[in-house]
């Protein structure tokens, strides 16, 4: 029997989740406190909408998962309330904007003895599966260092609404860039030192940086960079991936951290991977890979099985504590 899912936000993110949910699961139920959101995509997909997400806990009984595609300042309020009604939750990127109230999250899912996860559609690109693989089966000996650039264009245009607040969008480290944050502690491990720079350069509007220089001290012992922006002219320039390694070197690139841009590694052939999903295209601007599809073929197997490996909510709060290590950072 299909689960039943409910979409908490139906904003462009929440279109993206309800239109992957359905070819799984059957999306019973969205929210969202602009009316006409909530019933646009329930028509959509024939559910039934709701304006408070208290009034769709109160009605809807047999919901198994509610995923949320609100404002990233209100993840943690959201999940939490749905995992109180006795309901399993995916979390869209970040899962909060602090540890202390990931923590939360985190307590009221074991409380409630329900499941918390959140996506990391990138770990699903078919050049990071391969790079995963590689460093789990120790195929590049010793890492020495590595570069993360991500270029990416996010006009003045763009900051409306909540985007470029500091309690609902958190800064561009959340809401652009936690991906690449997700991906360098899923592939190089934990973060012991990290020293930073950053500047808001051409967006008045917003209250955090566009840009920011970050340096890296890996406990592997590897060292590293992350050079950020979102005023890369006109359009997305880079989101890449370079590991510098005892028996190899490896830039994984393209715009999206989609392309094997390099390869030399000690007795191993340059694969021919698959092309992978295209981006998500959310009109003006583009966001990461649409891999949501492969999110929720994973989220329903790991729905039931303890031992699927799935993004967890405590590697999402590793996310979220390493953001505000660098935040904090000096």
């Amino acid at each position: 029997m299909k689960k039943n899912f409910a979409i908490i936000g139906c904003g462009r993110i929440g279109r993206r989740h309800a239109e992957q949910a359905i070819h799984v699961a059957n999306v019973k139920a969205v929210c969202d406190i602009v009316q006409s959101r909530a019933d646009e995509l329930a028509a959509m997909h024939k559910a039934t909408p709701y304006y408070t997400l208290e009034d769709l806990l109160s009605a809807e009984q047999h919901i198994d998962v509610a995923s949320i595609c609100t404002p990233n300042g209100l993840h943690a309020l959201h999940s939490i309330k749905a995992l109180q009604a006795g309901i399993n939750v995916l979390c869209e990127k970040p899962l909060c904007l602090s540890v202390a109230t990931g923590i939360k999250m985190i307590t009221a899912a074991k409380e409630a003895n329900k499941k918390l996860f959140v996506v990391k559609q990138n770990r699903y690109n078919p050049p990071i599966v391969f790079l995963k693989e590689l460093l789990d089966k120790k195929k590049l000996g010793n890492i020495y260092s590595f570069q993360i650039n991500c270029f990416w264009n996010r006009p003045n245009e763009y900051y409306i609404d909540w985007k470029g607040t500091k309690a609902l969008d958190g800064g561009t480290l959340f809401t652009q860039f936690s991906h690449f944050i997700d991906l360098l502690y899923w592939l190089l491990g934990d973060v012991l030192e990290v020293k930073k720079i950053i500047k808001n350069l051409a967006h008045n509007a917003i209250e955090f940086e566009d840009s920011g220089m970050v340096l890296f001290n890996m406990n592997c012992g590897a060292i590293g960079t992350l050079n950020y922006t979102v005023n890369s002219f006109e359009k997305n320039m880079e989101g890449s991936f370079t590991i510098f390694a005892e028996k190899g070197t490896i830039k994984i690139g393209g715009q999206y951290l989609n392309e094997l841009e390099y390869f030399n590694v000690a007795g191993i052939k340059q694969p021919d991977l698959p092309t992978g999903n295209s981006a998500n295209v959310y009109g003006f601007y583009q966001g990461s890979m649409s891999n949501h599809d492969k999110v929720y073929q994973n989220l329903l197997t790991a729905l039931d099985n303890d031992d699927h490996l799935f993004a967890s909510a405590e590697e999402g709060l590793k996310t979220v504590e390493i953001i505000e290590r660098i935040y904090n950072a000096l």
